[in-house]
């Protein structure tokens, strides 16, 4: 019996060690906004084994989606404060505090895959991460969240400018609802968790989100008709607290760039255009969905982007300006 005692007790002690000594050494919390279906949420699962594997075993990645640990206007502080070691903000969140990172929400200026691509590791994509390390935090990947929007209504398919005079659509935000104004449509400001609702009780008559976005969210249930396009890019920036990134080792940081790298990459869009299984899927859902035009698509661009752009400049100035001849150059 005493043996028997012994061996259990040498055995947990045993177990206790070999996880003590499995243990991370270092913990990266990473709040997102996402559901678990949504193709970034899943691609951060993916990076946390990735890290796993890249650091041996150095780094746990710890991920908190939906917003359950913070909401996502509170990501930039969370982040900058050291309360939280990443996050993922989005270009289109950043609004007046760095209006350069709208950028990329001007219309077809950098939709197409190319640009996407060229885009990493820019001169443009240079400026932009260190008007983030000045804000507090530092970006370590630029993971493409979508380059498309839909364009949903209640009433009839939205495929030419002109169609969207004195329709009440749920907007982006100040930057591209002048776009939405310049074709004479009135845009409205509400939460994304207040959207569904809106449509189907009619406060609103349509909405723009992405083509993925609008199948995971449900809007062909409440939206009847749906015109796509690939009008601008928004990347989903996985942003890191500077003084806990430069405390990591060298070769810990390398194997969390790599894992992020590999996020990035899986992420880059290789269609031209929306693509089709996306689009066959709002179909199939109810939903009398189309993809705009290459015709129907440039009179947008001529009915959008002066206005947008102007809006950018506004608060960007010369800077500004630069970033979208780089950006036009790439």
């Amino acid at each position: 019996m005493k043996l028997i005692n012994k061996l259990f007790i040498t055995g947990v002690a045993l177990a206790m060690s070999t996880s003590l000594a499995s243990a991370a050494d270092y913990t990266m919390r990473i709040s997102h906004q996402f559901p678990p279906s949504h193709h970034t949420a899943q691609r951060l699962q993916q990076m946390a084994k990735d890290v796993a594997q890249e650091t041996d075993g150095k780094v746990e990645v710890q991920i908190f989606g939906a917003a359950q640990l913070f909401k996502p206007n509170q990501h930039h502080a969370a982040v900058a404060s050291g309360q939280l070691e990443s996050a993922i903000i989005l270009t289109i969140q950043w609004g007046g505090s760095l209006p350069e990172m709208a950028v990329t929400q001007i219309p077809y200026l950098m939709n197409a895959p190319a640009k996407q691509k060229a885009f990493l590791g820019s001169e443009a994509a240079s400026i932009l991460e260190q008007k983030l390390l000045d804000k507090g935090v530092r970006n370590i990947a630029w993971i493409v969240d979508t380059n498309d929007l839909v364009f949903t209504s209640s009433t009839q398919v939205l495929d030419t400018p002109e169609k969207f005079k004195g329709v009440k659509i749920r907007g982006l935000n100040k930057l591209f609802d002048a776009g939405l104004s310049a074709m004479g449509a009135v845009p409205v400001s509400m939460p994304g968790s207040e959207v569904y609702q809106a449509l189907q009780t009619r406060v609103v008559d349509a909405a723009l989100t992405g083509v993925q976005a609008a199948s995971s969210r449900k809007f062909y249930e409440v939206q009847d008709y749906g015109a796509a396009t690939a009008i601008f890019l928004v990347f989903d920036n996985l942003v890191v607290n500077p003084e806990w990134w430069d405390g990591l080792p060298e070769d810990v940081r390398a194997g969390i760039m790599r894992a992020a790298d590999k996020a990035v990459q899986s992420s880059l869009i290789t269609h031209e255009g929306v693509d089709p299984a996306e689009i066959k899927k709002l179909n199939e859902a109810g939903m009398e969905a189309v993809v705009l035009t290459p015709e129907q698509a440039k009179a947008f661009e001529e009915a959008m982007q002066p206005a947008v752009r102007e809006e950018f400049l506004k608060s960007t100035g010369d800077e500004g300006r630069k970033l979208i001849e780089l950006i036009k150059a790439l």
